[in-house]
């Protein structure tokens, strides 16, 4: 078996269901939902940042976010998803990898996720600490169809490319 392999790709997958009660938070942005809806979950519930964690860590078979961020313990309760993506990134750069690219879309009938994209690059990028050329998040709908398109939920899917560090 070559363990010199220089690339990993992982990919990742999320969905929550939209409550009302709850900040509806994607990339790390707060927006506002024209029923006043917001993803429920144990913690901030951010679809677009769950699934680039699940993408990060399954590049590396390192399991899923619930490994190492259960729901049954209560200090993740309400947790910002971004300072979680910032543990993860850890962990994989401990293990020598980093970022090549990342490539994502946000599956939800409202509210409209595009003009939000870029305050959303940067705030992954930030946390990445690498440029937000290198992350690409697009938006669609899904035609009235599924749950997203029944607008009980949220969801989102996510490509992730690791590089071997030299």
């Amino acid at each position: 078996m070559n363990k010199s392999l220089r690339f990993r790709i992982g990919n990742g997958y999320d969905i929550h269901r939209l409550v009302e009660g709850r900040n509806l938070i994607i990339g790390g942005v707060k927006l506002n939902h024209p029923d006043n809806l917001g993803l429920d979950g144990h913690s901030d519930a951010d679809v677009l940042s769950h699934s680039i964690m699940d993408a990060l860590l399954g590049a590396l078979s390192l399991g899923d976010i619930g490994k190492y961020f259960p729901p049954s313990e209560k200090k993740w309760k309400n947790a910002d998803s971004l300072l979680l993506l910032s543990k993860v990134i850890e962990l994989i750069r401990k293990q020598g990898w980093e970022v090549n690219n990342i490539d994502s879309v946000i599956v939800a009938e409202r509210p409209k996720i595009n003009p939000h994209v870029e305050v959303m690059k940067n705030n992954i990028s930030n946390i990445l600490k690498i440029d937000d050329s290198f992350i690409g998040i697009k938006a669609t709908t899904n035609e009235r169809l599924g749950p997203e398109g029944r607008e009980e939920g949220i969801s989102c899917h996510s490509v992730v490319l690791l590089e071997k560090k030299e």
